[in-house]
């Protein structure tokens, strides 16, 4: 099924204001306490498409971070968005902080979890297919959404974005994409589920949604680009939706 061209992701080009969050770095809580990734696993939701880490940050850490973030200069999306882009209600902070990526990449379980295991019951996969090439760490464009009672995020697809990779690890730029969207909930409500709409096939014509339940501390990688689902994230109807949001980066 071709992608319809009015489902974009969130919109790449910065505002003068997006902008202007960018001029001071925030300094962000250390990552303490954290679960060792011996204690986690990469569960597949739907192999090869949705991975959920569960308990990936402790409660404790996740009231940290909410508690900072809303201290942040959050933008609230226009009600109207530009032509071409889905319709998304939720408030915002996005920073270019390389340094932060790293962090998240290297002193949480994720990169091991990435790098060196899949589900127990899968079948060995190898790394470049399964995340669309050798894993190089985390965009370093990091994103804050909250979503309050009455916000959502219409149905879209994520894209898949080309860059110069660095970090504080590995500060040679190389050529470098995104292939799957991290998304790391630091808060429960009710609604605000992530739903997915897989592909219908020639062995199920009418497959079912997938709807996945935001858990704090738990995070979520979906598959980005060419083989992106249909996705939405449906209305908050009570308390308040954290996410933190990166991507997945690999060589090119």
């Amino acid at each position: 099924m071709p992608k319809p061209k009015s489902f974009k992701k969130d919109a790449s080009r910065q505002s003068s204001t997006q902008q202007a969050q960018q001029s001071s770095t925030p300094n962000w809580p250390p990552l303490r306490p954290l679960i060792p990734s011996s204690d986690l696993l990469l569960e597949p939701l739907l192999p090869d498409q949705i991975y959920l880490i569960r308990n990936f940050l402790p409660a404790s850490l996740c009231k940290t971070y909410v508690s900072f973030l809303s201290s942040l200069p959050l933008i609230t999306t226009p009600g109207k968005p530009k032509k071409g882009e889905a319709v998304r209600v939720n408030d915002r902070f996005q920073i270019q902080d390389a340094t932060f990526a790293d962090t998240l990449w290297r002193e949480t379980a994720l990169k091991e979890l990435v790098t060196k295991s899949l589900a127990e019951d899968e079948q060995p996969l190898l790394l470049r297919e399964t995340w669309g090439g050798e894993p190089l760490g985390l965009n370093a464009n990091i994103r804050v959404y909250r979503y309050s009672p009455g916000q959502f995020f219409a149905q879209h697809y994520d894209d898949s974005n080309t860059l110069s990779f660095s970090s504080p690890s590995t500060p040679s730029p190389q050529p470098a994409r995104t292939t799957w969207t991290l998304l790391i909930y630091l808060s429960t409500c009710s609604g605000g589920e992530t739903i997915f709409y897989p592909e219908p096939t020639r062995a199920n014509r009418n497959p079912e949604p997938i709807s996945v339940t935001p858990e704090m501390g738990m995070a979520l990688l979906h598959r980005h680009g060419d083989r992106c689902l249909l996705h939405e994230g449906s209305e908050v109807t009570y308390g308040e939706k954290w996410v933190l949001r990166s991507d997945l980066v690999v060589a090119r």
